[in-house]
């Protein structure tokens, strides 16, 4: 596979220094583009090898490193902060990043997909620029503000009453995954500082029936999650946001959900089956 990367910078919302990734096939010819909106914790390179057949297939794949991630953030010292208001410029941050890849090819259908934290990110983004994508995918995604009980620890997860081989279990059935993560440097970190309260004023929009219904009613959605994905509480903190979409009119939505699948179902053992199934949705949106 001729996967060539670009690596470069582009200015974010009030001049931040954003890194960008830019994927494609040598040997074909692009026919539709994918932007990416990484989890947290983590960072946008995690998703050129699941993104592979994608990219095969003719899909150019751009991603972002949010700020306090990957390398975008001016050290592991810096992991985890958003900074004050940076959670919100995040979402100007993909707006920038969803026109230069227009700019780029502008002829060209583009989707945005957003995963965990991606996704929350995703949700919001649409309330302002529906009409500057052509769908929006959400993986490992839920309703944000109702969940019941208190916060589950993750790294004392327990899936089908199994005590967890790492703290990291909760991300994927597959070993070697999860200890890829536990190995990345760019890995492992939780939101802090500034970053939380600013991602609360996020937060706080995405279960507003007013911002929902800016959605423009047309706009192909895709959900694609495990059923043991503890972000979801067993799928009860997914049928929320399926209810806001479908109360709020939207007519195209679609949801996958994978029985036994955790968090990362790009990076799960029927990852196969995962990505053919959104390559398929893809493909049928693309046109």
């Amino acid at each position: 596979m001729a996967i060539r990367e670009r690596a470069f910078r582009f200015e974010g919302a009030k001049g931040a220094d954003i890194a960008g990734f830019r994927w494609a096939d040598d040997r074909v010819t692009p026919h539709a583009v994918l932007n990416v909106a990484h989890g947290m914790g983590e960072h946008a390179r995690r998703y050129r090898e699941p993104l592979a057949p994608l990219i095969a297939a003719g899909w150019v794949v751009y991603a972002e490193d949010h700020r306090g991630h990957g390398l975008t953030a001016p050290g592991p010292e810096a992991f985890g902060e958003f900074g004050q208001d940076g959670a919100e410029l995040v979402i100007e941050d993909l707006r920038r990043l969803t026109s230069l890849a227009r700019a780029e090819h502008p002829d060209l259908p583009l989707i945005l997909l957003g995963h965990s934290l991606g996704s929350f990110f995703a949700q919001a983004f649409v309330f302002d620029h529906s009409r500057a994508i052509d769908g929006l995918v959400l993986s490992g995604t839920a309703a944000f503000g109702d969940r019941t009980g208190p916060r589950p620890q993750l790294d004392q997860i327990r899936i089908d009453g199994e005590a967890p081989r790492t703290p990291f279990d909760w991300l994927s059935r597959d070993p070697a995954q999860v200890d890829a993560y536990i190995a990345d440097p760019l890995c492992g970190f939780s939101m802090k500082g500034e970053g939380v309260a600013s991602f609360a004023k996020v937060a706080a929009r995405l279960k507003d029936p007013a911002e929902i219904a800016r959605i423009r009613k047309d706009l192909p959605i895709y959900v694609f999650v495990g059923d043991k994905d503890p972000i979801n509480q067993d799928l009860a903190l997914l049928a929320p946001l399926v209810d806001r979409y479908r109360a709020a009119g939207l007519t195209d939505l679609t949801v996958k959900i994978y029985p036994g699948g955790r968090h990362e179902m790009l990076n799960e053992i029927n990852r196969d089956e995962v990505t053919a199934d959104l390559a398929a949705w893809l493909e049928r949106v693309a046109g």
